[in-house]
């Protein structure tokens, strides 16, 4: 194909995707693809094959023969599965209302733009994963973010300042801090919600993986079933990742305009994932226990040895950490290329997730135990050369 100069390409691009900024984490993955060397800390996916049992009710459906479309909302029992699931969380759904999505990412981008008029205000508290800020502005948000170091902890008071807003995005545990919210602090983010009239848009992907304490669901608290769209799947619990099959769980209206996107632009999720994903739910449990239980083993060791050079929150869940480099004289991104090209581990800049992030690297800590070792003391032995 005929290649055609920049300045002549510049009217056929959506100016609001041209203005987006590319993934920071990408970046670094691109880095790396291919090089056996490397040790990644870098990309949040289980280094865990997805559980056996799980994979043979994929393998078997895929025998039988079963690669058709689903109904556009999902498999019936995968929707009631999900129902029933989240009454662990405290909350009580009809499968009525629950969408299964091609993971969260689409779950995000349809509740979005199921929600949002342009210049509708969208709250996004920062270091926040890489997708939120561009997919509000995609759907014609007037994103406002809220910065939250040195804690990453979401205050009342930081809600209520900002006033009156269309949407309020929380993730916990969170991506990339590992941070979480108690009931009680989960109450007062309730207060401040209910009090500016905001809907909340809550990214719950690493419930199941909370150490700290247990993981409620804020669509539980009092006046806040009928505001929040909770969004979920096996990504991260069940090491699903390129499975891509999540779900949304909506009030009513919502959920009408979440399922009119869906069907034009996906249609539906996987079918030979959605029957995954029927197993792990009612049968999963012993494999995300020990998988849980090895990210806990994990986390206590990094946090351990990265504090000999740095100062870093213990995390309540989720397999990040999110340290302070300030004290190397670095910018993050600055570190992170140096510690790749130097000593062949990848970390991602804290800056891929908001300014808030400067100063700070994301450690994903999903991986074995033997390059977690490795991994942390030539970052130890890198800052210590400095």
């Amino acid at each position: 194909m005929k290649r055609i100069g920049g300045s002549q390409l510049s009217h056929r691009v959506n100016k609001k995707v041209k203005e987006l900024k590319p993934s920071g984490i990408r970046r670094f993955f691109d880095l790396i693809i291919g090089r056996e060397d490397v040790i990644s800390l870098g990309v949040g996916e289980p280094d865990f094959a997805v559980p056996w049992r799980i994979r043979e009710e994929m393998i078997y459906s895929l025998e039988r023969g079963i690669t058709s479309y689903t109904s556009n909302l999902g498999l019936p029992e995968l929707r009631e599965a999900v129902a029933d699931y989240y009454t662990k969380f405290g909350v009580d759904v009809d499968q009525g209302n629950v969408l299964i999505t091609t993971g969260v990412s689409e779950g995000f981008d349809i509740a979005m733009r199921s929600i949002i008029n342009p210049g509708e205000r969208v709250v996004i508290p920062e270091p926040a994963y890489v997708s939120y800020v561009p997919l509000s502005i995609l759907a014609g948000g007037d994103v406002i973010t809220i910065p939250t170091s040195p804690d990453f902890k979401l205050r009342y008071e930081d809600i209520v300042k900002v006033g009156e807003a269309k949407v309020l995005v929380i993730n916990y545990p969170n991506n990339p801090t590992g941070v979480s919210y108690t009931k009680k602090e989960l109450e007062e983010i309730a207060d401040a919600v209910i009090e500016i009239d905001a809907i909340v848009i809550s990214d719950e992907i690493y419930a199941e993986l909370s150490y700290n304490f247990k993981h409620v669901s804020i669509a539980s608290l009092n006046g806040m079933e009928d505001r929040t769209v909770i969004l979920n799947g096996f990504s991260k619990s069940f090491a699903m990742t390129g499975l891509r099959v999540g779900y949304a769980i909506a009030p009513d209206d919502i959920f009408e305009s979440m399922l009119k996107i869906h069907q034009y632009c996906m249609l539906c999720a996987p079918v030979t994932a959605q029957i995954g994903a029927i197993e792990a739910l009612r049968n999963g449990d012993d494999e995300l226990e020990e998988m849980r239980a090895e990210y806990l083993r994990r986390r206590n060791f990094f946090i351990k040895r990265i504090k000999e050079v740095f100062e870093v929150n213990t995390p309540d869940g989720a397999f990040y950490a999110f340290p302070c480099i300030e004290n190397t004289g670095m910018s993050s991104e600055e570190f992170a290329e140096k510690l790749l090209f130097e000593k062949n581990v990848a970390v991602v800049p804290g800056t891929a997730f908001g300014e808030c992030g400067r100063g700070y690297i994301r450690c994903a800590y999903a991986v074995s135990m033997d390059k977690l070792k490795e991994a942390t003391d030539k970052i130890i032995d890198f800052v210590n050369s400095l």
